[in-house]
């Protein structure tokens, strides 16, 4: 009985912080356009953190794509600059999304 406790405390553990940031992307209105695993108006997460994986300072890249928008990256419909996301959650969120590979 106290494995199945613990196992289930770890993954509990283990999946809260994707939980919070995606709260954090559904409050910043991210979702509006992107879905964590499948294309919407923009890419998924998914697709995003598998092609910034590994990269240097793709952390601090993404978050001011965030913050400034981009446009040409993912096809021809751009992504619109979001001023009211700060500098540390726009860190969080594209911390987040590297996570989503």
């Amino acid at each position: 009985m106290n494995r199945i406790l613990i196992a289930t405390a770890l993954a509990l553990s283990a999946s809260a912080p994707a939980w919070a940031d995606q709260a954090l992307a559904q409050s910043k209105n991210c979702m509006a356009c992107h879905s964590v695993d499948k294309k919407v108006v923009g890419p998924a997460f998914k697709d995003i953190g598998a092609k910034f994986a590994g990269q240097p300072g793709a952390a601090n890249v993404l978050a001011q794509k965030i913050i400034k928008g981009s446009a040409g990256v993912w096809g021809p419909v751009p992504m619109p600059a979001n001023t009211q996301v700060s500098e540390a959650d726009a860190k969080k969120l594209a911390d987040w999304v590297l996570t989503l590979k």
